[in-house]
């Protein structure tokens, strides 16, 4: 079996999840997000595209709803025994089949939480969902309730997000490396993600996001390429990911002679990255780390120039993103803890001038502060 984690490491989590449960009076628990079932089970695939569900009852048992293309991915890379098929047909009634099975388990007439914020559970598929559960059981929103989990790593998760901060650091000597006047920036992608692959790394949950000249001030990827010239700018987000465990960084990297906004933002960029660093300690809160940032930038005169966002907590993630709760924005009331692995990003995006910087580094909390985990300089990089 194709496990990364220790029998007794995924019994101590579903222990933790059963005590969770309790607390919220739950008799079981419908999970679609693929990273609650990789977190209990190992369970590794991105078949959540289509329909498919982890029961586990307050009795222990769990339960695998899914369809015949997963069937040995769940036997090879899990710990699940009791694995069910939904057969694709015309008339295919899936959510009928996972009541079936919850039936056969001991959940007719019980309070059963779901995992409705899902990208594994479509609205189409919640609405049939909650028509073939209705007089059968109480569904009720259980979706953070893993989220709440995983987001304090155990210290085997933690070797594995280490090991994922090394390769960012070696995805980001590979890219700078092989930035230039005239190189296509299909070639710093290459070297980037080659620089991860080369290391044992997996796919990181979403692309890496790189863009320059006009294109340095998007936040997403998006397709086309272009070759840099003697002057400009340049945009790199990218993650290390191991066991599918994230450690992410960003930089702006300047072609040329950068301009006197560029030194501005890098200012302000660097100077809000070391408050946020401070704050990123047990016992504050999400949106108080963001009040570092928005001080900073705002003291800057830079309030339209960034986001309303400046980072979020990263774990073991799945297509579409590597982003995890709790997320950095004004009045988040999500209180840091030790274990916590948390993205900071500085982003600022001068659309008058037509400048970006960026700056972003992955940190790990601890009992009385927090380590980089992409422990990079914090100057500015100028090719």
């Amino acid at each position: 079996m194709a496990l990364h984690f220790t029998g007794p490491e995924f019994s101590r989590r579903k222990e933790r999840l059963l005590a969770a449960m309790a607390e919220r009076g739950l008799d079981g628990l419908l999970m679609f997000q693929q990273e609650s079932m990789y977190w209990l089970t190992g369970y590794d695939t991105f078949g959540f595209c289509f329909f498919q569900s982890l029961w586990l009852g307050a009795d222990g048992r769990m339960a695998l709803l899914t369809r015949s293309a997963d069937l040995r991915q769940a036997q090879h890379t899990s710990i699940i025994e009791d694995i069910r098929i939904w057969a694709d047909r015309a008339d295919a009634t899936p959510q009928a089949q996972l009541r079936d099975m919850v039936e056969s388990l001991g959940g007719l007439g019980t309070r059963i939480g779901v995992e409705y914020e899902s990208y594994g559970l479509t609205a189409a598929n919640g609405k049939k969902l909650d028509a073939a559960f209705d007089g059968f059981a109480t569904l009720v929103d259980a979706s953070r309730l893993v989220d709440r989990l995983r987001a304090v790593k155990s210290p085997a998760e933690i070797t594995y997000v280490r090991q994922a901060g090394k390769l960012a650091l070696a995805a980001r000597e590979a890219g700078i490396a092989a930035i230039a006047p005239g190189v296509d920036e299909g070639e710093v992608l290459a070297a980037m993600q080659g620089a991860v692959f080369r290391g044992g790394g997996d796919y990181p949950a979403n692309e890496f996001i790189i863009g320059s000249g006009p294109d340095a001030l998007l936040c997403r990827y998006k397709a086309g390429r272009r070759k840099l010239d003697g002057e400009d700018q340049i945009t790199l987000e990218w993650a290390g990911a191991y066991r599918h465990y994230h450690a992410a960084m960003m930089e702006t990297v300047i072609v040329g002679p950068p301009r006197d906004r560029h030194l501005e933002l890098f200012a302000a960029a660097k100077q809000a990255m070391e408050a946020c660093a401070h704050a990123i300690i047990p016992g504050k809160t999400a949106g108080e780390v963001f009040a570092a940032h928005a001080h900073v930038m705002d003291g800057h005169g830079l309030e339209k120039h960034r986001l309303a966002a400046c980072g979020y907590s990263l774990g073991a993630k799945f297509t579409p993103s590597w982003m995890d709760p709790p997320m950095f924005y004004v009045g988040h009331d999500w209180v840091l803890e030790p274990g916590m692995v948390m993205f900071a990003h500085m982003i600022l995006m001068d659309s008058d001038a037509g400048a970006a910087m960026c700056l972003g580094r992955t940190f790990l909390i601890g009992v009385n502060g927090n380590e980089c985990l992409t422990d990079a300089p914090l100057d500015l990089i100028v090719n």
